[in-house]
């Protein structure tokens, strides 16, 4: 967190900056590469260092930063000597700040040379194929570790004071006072009024006592017996120091860490150890002296490590190459390659790689080993684990145990509980099916077999009468490893019997047949009788065993009450019977029909009766009013393509009607909460009349047969279509040829009085004209622009409001057009696309005319 803030500290630092130069150079925002210092006056520069000063950072911390963040080496040293012209960075680091008490800051690990996070990203991987343990630790593709220290820790009574070290000095108790310096390069605080106090190179306790001793002469109640004024030093801002990290790491070179880093966070710093480098003997190496060998596997394996060895200014990390790796796969937890040291065992490598797995086989394992210019193979035990001392190149292989049973058998089929089970020495074949809970009531007892394996792994089939087996009639089987013992069910050796009900039931299909199964129980089992279900004329169809030659059947007429109490002459059903109920003659549901426009009283009407007609229709409306225009009516029916809802549908959205009903009434008695239980469980699931959609299918074949052999003749199926009706001729004459019967779904439709009539196809300008008594087509046409030059005038068609169509006719080169009634629509077909007469089309007309001409001039001359 302290690393981001100080981050964007910076960043904030460099933009106001930018923000005071010109603005051609500000509209670059942070881009350091461009920055001239030539252009920076001596206010901006020592702005700048007076704000890098507050962030706890001295100007060669400051410069070096610049640097990483994209400034030119030759701008640096250009601000650095503007820096020492000004005096600026002497002046900082020899005052006294006054505290401010902030948190304890440090240089930024993110943003020094060769640092944490940023080098990182660049690093790459190893070329090696082998995951080698630990490499992870220090550098991971895809996540960023963190060693970065803790500054929130304690002040270390042992840490050693240095140069750049901030020193909070509080005196408290009957005199209080408090000092905040920093560590000269000399070695010296300066406190206010007291003067220069040596502290570098001593531990924290060490300065307490130095600087004590030294205050005390202006604070007499630090000393005595019993003092009356006490003195505590803390650490504020860490100082930074160099540390030289070389040999076998990714990124060898001099680091800028924190004087709180460990030898781990120095590692992290430079990506760890590449894939040469030693795991195990890295050497801090300080004042030419080796003081410590660091071991990683500690801190990786025993979660130990040397942390409390704290690295100084100038310190060097050694990582050499690595001693000798071996690999280890298979059956372990980490299957890698690890480094050993010279003493290590079998064991000691068992716990690198986190113990064998589960399916391991622990007794033995092989390993691999360089002998001279060949490899050999060892076997090592269990029990020389701690004793086998492992050698580099050595590839170990950790085998997985067997995949089979060594006292498994088995028992499959009719029994309560099938499955495996433990052989036991002389378990038979009737305490097998014992241990199986015993034999299911279908278990057929007339032959059980048993698989067995033999040593060649080659299987035979013992065949056995289980139920002199179980009786002691024959002798009892004992049972070997891997015997698999089946014993079928009476169902797996005949057929699986059923029945089948069709027809005005709620659930027709098939059901599983009982002895003794009446036709009432059958009906019940298929959720009982639709309301329109004849329950007097049942058949059902029987399968015949032996029949004569062409008898198919043998249907057996039945009857059941309406309630489907139980009758004495009702015939039992036999397996695979099916039971045919059929609707009643007289049973029809509501049929309905629709009025809409210029009635009276428009909307649906039900048929009251079979023959019921149009004219009835309209009685039943009211009549037409005044603004009716009864030559524009139209009866619009559905046709045999119309997906009519079946019975089964229409009962089923009624009672989703009636559901939803009962779930919005918060109030309901206990038997509508009954009714709403169970109002779907028997609901159909068809979609239609089976034999309504195979005749329209038929159909539907019939006219694309048509189609396919009729070039250009194109079959449009419409559910619906208009049926031209003369309405005036209908109410005059009641019961007429033209008073149509209504059918279901009929929609009569009266328009208002239209004054319209609308021009379409091969005119100059398709358009709507008023329409105007006495007029004929032909002034139609001409308000239209008259005909289009390929205009096929002797097609031209009138379709009328009530959908009536009229075609021009002609004789003798006399065209009879059409009369033209409002809301009328005029069809001017076209001639189609001229076809371009070919030259040998004209050679053949001509020679053809010349032919005809020979013969007739021979013809006269005769």
């Amino acid at each position: 967190m302290i690393s981001n803030i100080r981050i964007w500290y910076f960043f904030a630092l460099i933009t106001l900056l930018i923000g005071s130069i010109p603005s051609a150079f500000a509209q670059q925002n942070t881009d350091l590469t461009t920055i001239k210092v030539d252009e920076l006056s001596d206010d901006q520069v020592e702005e700048l260092v007076n704000r890098a000063n507050e962030a706890g950072l001295s100007v060669d911390d400051f410069l070096q930063m610049a640097q990483l963040r994209g400034m030119p080496s030759s701008e640096v040293e250009k601000l650095r000597n503007r820096i020492g012209d000004l005096d600026l960075g002497s002046s900082k680091t020899r005052s006294t700040n006054v505290s401010r008490r902030e948190p304890r800051q440090q240089m930024d690990l993110n943003e020094i040379t060769q640092g944490i996070y940023q080098p990182q990203a660049e690093i790459q991987e190893p070329t090696s194929s082998e995951e080698i343990f630990g490499t992870s630790l220090f550098y991971q593709k895809n996540r960023r570790l963190s060693f970065e220290p803790s500054l929130n820790q304690a002040t270390p009574q042992s840490y050693i004071l240095g140069p750049g070290d901030v020193v909070f000095v509080d005196i408290y108790g009957q005199s209080e006072q408090y000092y905040e310096a920093t560590v000269n390069p000399d070695g010296f605080v300066i406190l206010d009024n007291i003067g220069p106090i040596s502290v570098s190179g001593k531990t924290i306790t060490e300065a307490t006592g130095i600087i004590k001793s030294r205050v005390s002469r202006y604070y007499p109640g630090l000393s005595g017996t019993n003092p009356t004024t006490f003195l505590q030093v803390t650490l504020g801002n860490v100082r930074t120091i160099k540390v030289h990290i070389l040999g076998e790491v990714r990124l060898p070179g001099t680091f800028t860490l924190s004087a709180f880093s460990t030898v781990f966070n120095a590692l992290y710093s430079a990506g760890g150890p590449n894939e040469n480098g030693t795991m195990r003997a890295i050497k801090v190496i300080r004042n030419n002296l080796p003081i410590a060998e660091i071991d990683v596997y500690d801190l990786l394996i025993n979660g130990t490590a040397d942390l409390d060895l704290q690295l100084q200014d100038q310190d060097v990390i050694l990582v050499s190459p690595f001693l000798s790796r071996i690999k280890i796969k298979g059956e372990v937890k980490r299957p890698m390659t690890f480094e050993i040291s010279p003493e290590d065992t079998f064991e000691d490598l068992l716990s690198y790689s986190g113990g064998f797995t589960d399916l391991a086989f622990k007794d033995r394992v092989a390993i691999s080993r360089i002998t001279g210019n060949q490899r050999s193979v060892s076997d090592v035990y269990q029990n020389q684990f701690n004793l086998f001392i492992l050698k580099g190149g050595d590839e170990i292989t950790v085998s997985r145990i067997l995949d089979r049973f060594s006292n498994r058998v088995q028992i499959r089929g009719a029994v309560y509980r099938e499955g495996t089970f433990a052989l036991s020495e002389g378990l038979t074949l009737s305490q097998l099916v014992k241990n199986a809970e015993g034999l299911r009531g279908d278990a057929y007892l007339e032959r059980a077999s048993i698989l067995r394996t033999k040593s060649d792994l080659s299987t035979e089939m013992i065949e056995v009468n289980l139920r002199n087996v179980l009786a002691g009639s024959a002798p009892d089987v004992v049972l070997q490893r891997e015997d698999v013992i089946r014993i079928s069910s009476i169902y797996d050796v005949q057929n699986e019997r059923y029945v089948q009900i069709l027809g005005e039931v709620k659930r027709p299909g098939t059901y599983p047949y009982s002895e003794s199964m009446k036709i009432e129980e059958l009906i019940i089992l298929a959720g009982g009788l639709q309301e329109s279900a004849n329950a007097q004329d049942i058949e059902i169809a029987r399968r015949l065993e032996d029949s004569d030659l062409g008898t198919l059947a043998d249907i057996i007429p039945a009857r059941v009450n309406p309630d489907l109490s139980i009758t004495s002459d009702s015939p039992s059903l036999l397996p695979f019977d099916q039971v045919i109920i059929r609707k009643r003659a007289n049973f029809t549901m509501q049929r309905l029909v629709a009025v809409e426009g210029q009635v009276n009283s428009p909307g649906i009407f039900a048929i009251e009766n079979s023959l019921e007609r149009i004219s009835d229709l309209v009685k039943r409306a009211g009549g037409l009013n005044q603004f009716a225009y009864s030559k524009g009516a139209t009866l619009i029916r559905r046709t045999e393509f119309f997906n009519t809802e079946s019975e089964q549908i229409r009962r089923q959205r009624n009672l989703e009607a009636l559901r939803m009903k009962l779930i919005e009434d918060p109030n309901n008695s206990e038997a509508q909460e009954e009714m709403l239980q169970r109002l779907f469980k028997d609901l159909p699931t068809e979609n239609a009349n089976p034999i309504d959609t195979a005749l329209a299918s038929a159909k539907k074949e019939s006219l694309d047969q048509i189609a396919a052999g009729t070039p250009g003749f194109a079959v449009k199926l419409k559910e619906t279509e208009a049926v031209a009706i003369d309405l005036q001729k209908i109410i005059g004459n009641p019961g007429s040829e033209d008073d149509l019967i209504l059918e279901e779904g009929d929609i009569l439709s009266v328009p208002k009085l239209l004054q319209t009539v609308r021009m379409r196809g091969d005119v100059v300008y398709p358009t709507t004209l008023r329409h105007e008594t006495g007029r004929g087509l032909k002034h139609y046409i001409n308000g239209a622009g008259g005909f289009e030059r390929r205009a096929n005038k002797k097609q031209t068609y009138v379709v009328y409001a009530n959908g009536a169509v009229k075609r021009t006719k002609g004789f003798f080169g006399i065209r009879n057009f059409p009369p033209i009634e409002p809301g009328a629509e005029v069809i001017v077909p076209t001639k189609g696309p001229r076809v371009p007469l070919r030259l040998g089309d004209v050679v053949g007309v001509t020679t053809g005319l010349a032919t005809l001409a020979l013969v007739l001039s021979q013809i006269n001359w005769k």
